[in-house]
């Protein structure tokens, strides 16, 4: 028995936010101290780290819910599949619903319970349940649904990664400019196919890695301190990222009995261009390999950001779908999901398409 992806599906929004929409602002650092350079400066030197030149942010009518809601459609045509046959719908998030102007979280009743209200499932045996694990929400989610597969409790989950990070961003910390907002999902079905789930590794650090990213005050001086925002330690997760990543990923694909050359595409989560190009350089070199194929690393980084929870889902999806020149998957391909992010956690799985 195994666990194979059968639908895909994903919600890119339609506002489009430039890196020359943030030059009308100012910047502070976390010590609220105004950062001497021009904002132009500052958003051309953030897109030669991040590669990132656009993102796409919700309308103001629509919630986390509302995205997660239309990737999961997409995903159930795909598949064609009867939503009141699915088991589980997993979605994983990080702040649930925040209301245009607002700063409040709102995951009550859950993100996923939403998503099954707005989906019209009927079926009280459809359990929905979130998932809080940072970025790497969407594959956790995934693995848990394998692992349900595999017992035979489950027959067929939904899981969505959707997040709606604009509503939660300090206009002026320069961080914010890495943000954005989509969901992805996929419908995952028991199979006894050969394809499907063929290995997966998790890991979560949480001593002095703990608050590399978490909810503080705004870098503006004159801010009120009860409103918090997402803050990131940029650095600290660069260093974190490029020293434990690629063990994990390398664990996850000795697990899997292959070696790196069997890996045809690797889907990372979509947080810095040059970061992953670095994780993936360190992973290579666990192999003793000094180079990776120019074709191995599909990326929407550069219009669509970094999405946290909706990038590998989404990035799956475009691929599958034709839609990032130069990249395709075909059956039989040996793939590579692998993700990291607050907690600080990181995971990893490999999958026979």
């Amino acid at each position: 028995m195994n666990s194979k992806i059968t639908g895909v599906g994903c919600y890119i929004p339609e506002l489009v936010k430039t890196n020359k929409d943030f030059m009308l602002h100012q910047f502070y650092d976390e010590k609220q101290h105004l950062i001497n350079l021009a904002p132009e400066v500052i958003a051309q030197k953030f897109e030669s780290i991040t590669g990132i030149q656009e993102r796409r942010y919700v309308s103001a009518d629509m919630q986390c819910s509302d995205m997660a809601a239309f990737a999961a459609e997409k995903a159930l045509s795909d598949a064609n599949c009867d939503r009141e046959t699915i088991d589980q719908i997993i979605v994983a998030h990080n702040f649930g619903d925040v209301v245009k102007h607002t700063i409040q979280t709102d995951a009550v009743p859950a993100v996923a319970s939403r998503v099954k209200h707005k989906l019209g499932i009927k079926n009280p045996n459809c359990i929905a349940y979130d998932i809080l694990f940072g970025c790497p929400g969407w594959l956790q989610g995934m693995i848990q649904a394998h692992a349900f597969l595999q017992t035979g409790v489950a027959k067929k989950c939904l899981v969505i990664g959707a997040e709606a990070l604009s509503r939660v961003l300090d206009q002026n910390d320069r961080d914010s400019m890495i943000f954005a907002d989509g969901a992805g999902a996929v419908i995952i079905e028991s199979t006894v196919n050969e394809a499907g789930v063929l290995s997966f590794s998790m890991q979560s650090h949480c001593l002095e890695e703990l608050d590399y990213l978490n909810l503080g005050k705004s870098n503006y001086p004159e801010s009120d301190p009860r409103i918090r925002f997402i803050k990131m330690k940029g650095r600290k997760v660069y260093e974190y990222a490029i020293k434990h990543v690629p063990l994990a990923m390398k664990e996850c694909i000795d697990k899997s009995g292959l070696t790196i050359t069997d890996i045809k595409k690797i889907f990372i989560h979509q947080a810095n261009e040059k970061l992953d190009e670095a994780i993936i350089r360190e992973l290579y070199k666990l192999y003793g390999l000094s180079e990776f194929p120019n074709d191995l690393m599909p990326m929407n980084i550069h219009k669509l950001g970094n999405s946290s929870v909706a990038t590998i889902p989404t990035l799956y999806a475009m691929v599958k779908n034709k839609e990032i020149e130069g990249f395709e998957i075909n059956e039989g391909d040996v793939i590579l999901f692998a993700s990291v992010g607050a907690g600080m956690n990181i995971n990893a799985m490999c999958y026979r398409v």
